[in-house]
């Protein structure tokens, strides 16, 4: 038995206004792709992309996309992404563009670049707080509100507590 490859492109959609990332969902969003890669690259580029590609992730709060390409093809959809300029969506045209963030073979891959990314995010951020001590605490406990169920909370605040003793 042959297992099919594919490569995941992790995406970030960037529009002028937030708000408008609520009004997407993964239909439109694969609408707007294939139709770049049709515009670029015409029937050919139409016929590949209707044969593996699906959105498997869409994140309407961040912006995140996973894209789902045939191995062998996955450079003609990753060359046809500039040229998303907008998004139709429930009758509404978002202005927006992609930025391909990452390019990987499983969807594990992608979503450890993301927690990566995520990361350096968060930390090129901090920085620029005022009250960094308090309002470094209240990002914290976002976080673990959000992120976290069970167990593994109590370990974590640990952490939390053995890091802002080791600021001070």
């Amino acid at each position: 038995m042959v297992r099919v490859k594919s490569r995941y492109l992790l995406c970030e959609i960037n529009v002028s206004d937030r708000r408008d990332l609520l009004k997407l969902d993964d239909r439109a969003v694969a609408g707007s792709v294939k139709a770049a890669v049709a515009r670029t690259h015409g029937d050919y580029g139409a016929a590949l992309c209707s044969i593996r590609f699906c959105v498997k992730y869409l994140n309407a709060h961040t912006g995140i996309v996973f894209l789902r390409f045939h191995k062998g093809f996955y450079k003609l959809l990753w060359s046809a992404l500039p040229f998303i300029t907008s998004i139709e969506c429930r009758g509404q045209i978002i202005p927006c563009f992609l930025n391909c963030l990452h390019v990987g073979g499983t969807i594990r891959t992608c979503q450890k670049f993301l927690i990566r990314y995520n990361t350096r995010q968060l930390h090129q951020m901090l920085p620029k707080y005022k009250n960094k001590v308090e309002e470094k605490r209240k990002i914290q406990e976002a976080i673990l509100s959000c992120s976290l169920t069970g167990g593994g909370n109590k370990a974590l605040e640990d952490e939390l507590e053995s890091e802002e003793e080791d600021d001070e």
